[in-house]
C-alpha cells in the first residue's frame, strides 16, 4: 500500500468514528417525530381524529410551502364543512376539482356537500364522475350509500 493510500484510508476510518457521535447528537432532539413531520400528513392525522379546526392551518401551511394542490385544498374543504361553513367548503372542492377533475375523494365529499345542501341532482352528478373515473371504487360506493340514505330519508327511494 502506497502511503498516500494508508493516509487516504486513515482520513475515511476517522470519518466513520466520527459519524455515532454525530448520530447520537442528531438523536437528542426533543421535537417529537410528529411535530417534524409534513403539515399536510399531520393535517391527515388531526382529520382522523376529528380535529378539523387544528388541521386547516397545517394545511394552509402545506399549501404555502407546495402551492396549491388537490389533495389539500379537499382536505381544507373536508375540514371546513365538518365545522359547518358549508361556503368554505364548497369553494375548496370547487378548487380542488378545477386542478383535477377527476379527483375522487373531492368527487365524493363534494357529492356529500350537495345532499346536506338538499341538492340531490348534483349530487348525482358527482356519482356519476366518480362511476366514470374509477367504476366501483370505494369513494364512489361511500356516496352511492349516502344518496340512498339521503333518498330513503327523503321519502324518494
Amino acid at each position: 500500500m502506497k502511503r498516500g493510500d494508508l493516509r487516504a484510508a486513515a482520513i475515511v476510518v476517522l470519518g466513520l468514528m466520527a459519524l455515532p457521535g454525530t448520530a447520537y447528537a442528531l438523536g437528542t432532539s426533543s421535537t417529537p417525530d410528529s411535530s417534524k413531520a409534513d403539515p399536510y400528513k399531520q393535517a391527515e392525522d388531526l382529520i382522523d381524529d376529528e380535529e378539523y379546526a387544528k388541521a386547516i392551518p397545517l394545511l394552509q401551511k402545506s399549501i404555502k410551502e407546495k402551492g396549491e394542490y388537490a389533495d389539500a385544498l379537499n382536505l381544507l374543504g373536508y375540514a371546513n364543512r365538518k365545522l359547518g361553513d358549508k361556503a368554505k367548503a364548497l369553494t375548496y372542492y370547487t378548487k380542488a376539482l378545477n386542478l383535477e377533475p377527476d379527483h375522487l375523494g373531492a368527487n365524493e365529499y363534494l357529492g356529500e356537500l350537495y345532499l346536506e345542501m338538499n341538492d340531490l341532482a348534483k349530487a348525482e352528478e358527482r356519482l356519476d364522475v366518480l362511476k366514470k373515473a374509477c367504476g366501483d371504487c370505494d369513494e364512489y360506493d361511500d356516496l352511492a350509500d349516502e344518496i340512498d340514505d339521503y333518498k330513503e330519508e327523503h321519502g324518494l327511494s
